[in-house]
């Protein structure tokens, strides 16, 4: 499969992620809530790094894919953290879309930090996620 077959699955289970999030973080700290689901996926993605890698690659990861790493293991966190505790304050169907601004940040910081090009069509698509997002939050 290429980039965009997965990107499309992505997008799914993470429409999923909301609705199911949404049900399981009602009535339960989201603090709580955000550790159950992240022990799921400590157990889920090593099983599968697991399964399709060998143990000892592990040993061969330097020291700057460590730091970058954890860095985003921690911004994941933060994000999991604030994401529970907007579905549990919010409907899911606004959260989400405010949540997927994060492809605009993207937009900028891949331009800034990776040199990727920020071009008229990603300004005019970024413009048009954030306008979408707002509409649908708004409502």
């Amino acid at each position: 499969m290429n980039w965009l077959a997965w990107s499309l699955l992505s997008a799914l289970f993470a429409a999923l992620t909301a609705v199911l999030a949404k049900i399981g973080v009602k009535g339960v700290d989201s603090n709580l809530a955000t550790a159950v689901r992240t022990t799921v996926v400590l157990v889920f993605a090593w099983g599968v790094a697991l399964a399709t890698s060998p143990v000892a690659s592990v040993l061969t990861l330097g020291k700057r894919t460590w730091l970058f790493l954890a860095l985003s293991g921690v911004a994941t966190g933060l994000s999991w953290l604030c994401y529970f505790r907007a579905l549990q304050l919010g409907e899911a169907s606004r959260v989400a879309p405010i949540d997927k601004l994060s492809v605009v940040g993207v937009l900028v910081f891949a331009a800034l930090f990776l040199g990727e090009s920020l071009t008229w069509k990603t300004a005019l698509g970024g413009a048009l996620i954030t306008a979408g997002a707002v509409v649908l939050a708004l409502k």
